[in-house]
């Protein structure tokens, strides 16, 4: 069996992000165990630009910035094995996995850092009346097909979902001669961020159907078209709105799901509504010793935000081999408050913080000219003017460590959302 002091289990932008902070801090036994053949994950297909405005200062395209991160790995000595399926976490720290080279390995961690990711999804889970027939499949598949393995699924397209990976496909699919007949979203408003929506669809004349959805694919052997309605506040196909659109293609762009069966197999405790892990100011999780970051903790939609809370899981984890890391009987309880849909961290001890802590959260709602809010315990701190607030964009408060110190009594912090 092998001992390493943090084992990594993800090669992706989080799993690289948090190695390179271990290692900064002083661990050499550190370890990444990645199931794909190269390090980058899913950045690696997304070919498009707009990566690493805040990391590097500079855009990058999705392989470019995993290159960065997959070069400092590699400068640091930092040892990885690929192709390398992880199938089991005990009680105990001990990981075990499989590869072709090795077989079946065991490595015995102090610490294991969660970072693989999200996963689309799929059709199953969407309940979609209609033959199944040849043509729909989720929008990163498509992705994988068109950017690595030089394939395109169709040429007469509708885009079920207006998440970020749909609408980027939108632009994709056109740029290489596909006709994209209309993105469908279910909600009133798009789950993509508002860049994408202008320069993926609006850019191309791509019309956007929003409160629709697809109620009956069509198609024997292969897809022939959908037919979409209209739905009402409940999210209930209204009759009469039924249109129907003929393609060969249908992508699902439905929604990203923190991929945590091993985090169930390791007793972590997952979020109801973020299917990722709860966790504290320094991504630590309720298993001692175990800490999740990235998109396997909640879907990010930014790759410098995977990165800036993948640094704090690698240098917390460095701080618990090194038996540096604080615990604390009275953690202050992070609450969502009006608006707000979910907060990363959950609670907060404050003897962990170094300067600041980065509170992420999301709104459950499209809100205009409102206010975000943050109070400890009943006293407000700080407030700022929003002109649109957004489910599909992530909202930060960070927070100074002198301003937790301010009350050092204080039981809670609510998040919420307030009108002028």
């Amino acid at each position: 069996m092998m001992n390493y002091d943090i084992v990594i289990i993800g090669g992706g932008p989080a799993g690289m992000a948090a190695a390179v902070a271990a290692r900064e801090e002083g661990i050499e036994k550190v370890i990444i165990l990645e199931k794909d053949e190269h390090m980058g994950g899913i950045l690696n297909q997304c070919i498009h630009n707009g990566f690493g405005l805040h990391t590097f200062k500079e855009e990058l395209t999705g392989p470019e910035y995993a290159e960065r991160f997959a070069e400092k790995v590699k400068e640091t000595n930092i040892p990885y094995k690929l192709n390398t399926t992880v199938i089991d976490i005990n009680n105990d720290k001990v990981v075990t996995a499989v590869n072709p080279e090795d077989g079946v390995i065991e490595i015995q961690a102090k610490s294991i850092i969660l970072a693989m990711g999200c996963r689309e999804r799929p059709r199953g889970a969407l309940n979609i009346p209609g033959s199944r027939c040849a043509g729909v499949y989720t929008a990163g598949t498509a992705q994988r097909f068109v950017n690595i393995d030089g394939y395109m699924p169709g040429k007469e397209v509708v885009i079920l979902g207006s998440g970020d990976i749909g609408l980027v496909m939108a632009r994709r699919m056109t740029l290489e001669g596909a006709k994209v007949k209309a993105v469908v979203e279910l909600m009133p408003y798009s789950a993509g961020l508002k860049r994408n929506i202008v320069q993926c669809l609006d850019d191309f004349n791509i019309p956007l159907k929003l409160s629709h959805t697809v109620i009956e694919v069509r198609g024997k052997d292969r897809l022939e078209g959908v037919t979409i309605a209209k739905v009402d506040e409940n999210r209930r196909p209204i009759k009469g709105t039924e249109e129907y659109i003929s393609c060969d293609t249908l992508l699902l762009s439905v929604g990203l799901i923190p991929d945590n069966g091993l985090s169930l197999q390791a007793g972590v405790e997952l979020s109801n509504i973020t299917g990722g892990a709860v966790v504290n100011e320094s991504m630590s999780t309720n298993v001692d010793g175990i800490f999740a970051c990235g998109n396997v903790l909640h879907v990010h939609d930014l790759v410098d935000h995977v990165t800036t809370e993948s640094y704090n899981a690698g240098k917390s984890a460095a701080k618990y081999v090194k038996g540096l890391f604080t615990k604390c009987e009275t953690n202050i309880e992070v609450l969502n408050g009006f608006g707000v849909r979910y907060t990363v961290p959950k609670t907060v001890n404050v003897n962990n913080i170094d300067k600041a802590l980065d509170i992420r959260f999301r709104v459950g709602d499209v809100y205009k000219n409102v206010y975000l809010s943050l109070y400890f315990d009943d006293k407000k701190e700080l407030s700022i003017k929003k002109k649109v607030l957004a489910p599909a964009e992530m909202e930060t408060f960070k927070v100074s460590k002198a301003l937790f110190e301010k009350y050092p009594n204080c039981k809670s912090i609510t998040i919420k959302v307030e009108e002028e």
